[in-house]
Order: C-alpha cells, then sequence, then structure tokens
C-alpha cells in the first residue's frame, strides 16, 4: 500500500509550492490538512493532493483566482458525483435487462 498522508514539507517539495499557497488554499477551504493519527503535524491525504495538484494548475497555467478555484473543484466534484449516479444506474437498467432476457427454464 502506498503513502497515505504527506507532511506539508513534503508537500512544498512535491508540488515546488510557497507555504503561503498552501495557507491560501487552506484559508479558502479548498484543501483541508489533517493531522496523522493525533500527532500534531498537519500534512494532506492523496484526495487534498489532487485538489492541490489542479488548484496549483488552475492558478499557475490558467490565471484563476482562489475564489474560482474553489468554483471548479467544487463543480468538477459534483460532476464526479453524478457520473457515479449514474453508471450506477446503467447498472441498475442491465441487470434488470438481463433478468427480462433471461430464458425461462
Amino acid at each position: 500500500m502506498g503513502k497515505e498522508f504527506w507532511t506539508v514539507r513534503e508537500v512544498i517539495d512535491i508540488f515546488e509550492v510557497e507555504e503561503a499557497f498552501l495557507r491560501d488554499l487552506e484559508a479558502e477551504e479548498i484543501v483541508c490538512p489533517t493531522c496523522e493519527g493525533g500527532v500534531e503535524t498537519r500534512g494532506f491525504s492523496a484526495p487534498e493532493l489532487e485538489k492541490l495538484r489542479l488548484a496549483k494548475l488552475l492558478v499557475e497555467e490558467m490565471e484563476v483566482n482562489l475564489s474560482g478555484v474553489d468554483i471548479i473543484l467544487r463543480m468538477r466534484q459534483h460532476m464526479i458525483e453524478m457520473r457515479r449516479q449514474f453508471d450506477a444506474i446503467l447498472e441498475d437498467l442491465a441487470s434488470q435487462l438481463k433478468k427480462t432476457q433471461a430464458p425461462d427454464n
């Protein structure tokens, strides 16, 4: 199993961002670091790293401000949830179709 928790220092090094950028993302509640198992070391989970990666991309390459980043990431999350619901509906329909198509024995 891979690593589940990255410290602030590791995140700064991996993503080559300033600590102030992380603080700004936290202030806007775009990313939410956690404390690892009661330890006072703040860090980031894999889902938070993905949000950070996207936030950095939006800010640096597309010049989106943090309010825009927040909106885009929320819309993205809603789209992912809708896709999951749609996939579940399709699976249910396929299952029902198989039941109706099964030969009677």
